[in-house]
């Protein structure tokens, strides 16, 4: 079980990165960084900025599955140390890859990273209905 907590703890970490890559874009595009409205000002960010943001929140929304799916496995008796802890490691690769392409404007990765985030958490779903 140890993998897939420090797993979550990646998971849970990277929107704050994420959302910190985009102040020096912040301090460039506006010459401050506003934290009395930080959403407001992140709303207006332009190029890689816009895109740290949007890295952000959806490294929110993917986190939301993330746990969906390993409170399943949990809940259902799967072996930690089995296909369980390959997935939550895949799903940590392709979770960084998909902040660092989507920065990067690097959009085949980007989503191709998606995708692959997307079935970790869907085959952690799947073995927990297959205990």
């Amino acid at each position: 079980m140890t993998t897939q907590l420090y797993c979550l703890v990646v998971g849970m970490l990277l929107p704050y990165i994420w959302a910190s890559s985009s102040l020096p874009f912040r301090n460039s595009q506006f010459g401050k960084i506003d934290i009395k409205e930080p959403r407001v000002q992140a709303e207006q960010l332009a190029g890689a900025g816009a895109r740290a943001w949007g890295a952000q929140s959806n490294a929110w929304e993917a986190l939301a599955i993330f746990i969906g799916a390993n409170l399943m496995a949990l809940m259902a008796g799967v072996d930690p140390a089995g296909d369980w802890s390959t997935a939550a490691l895949i799903w940590v690769a392709a979770r960084i890859s998909h902040g660092i392409s989507y920065i990067a404007n690097i959009a085949p990765v980007r989503v191709l990273s998606f995708a692959v985030g997307m079935a970790m958490s869907g085959w952690i779903g799947v073995l927990s209905l297959t205990v």
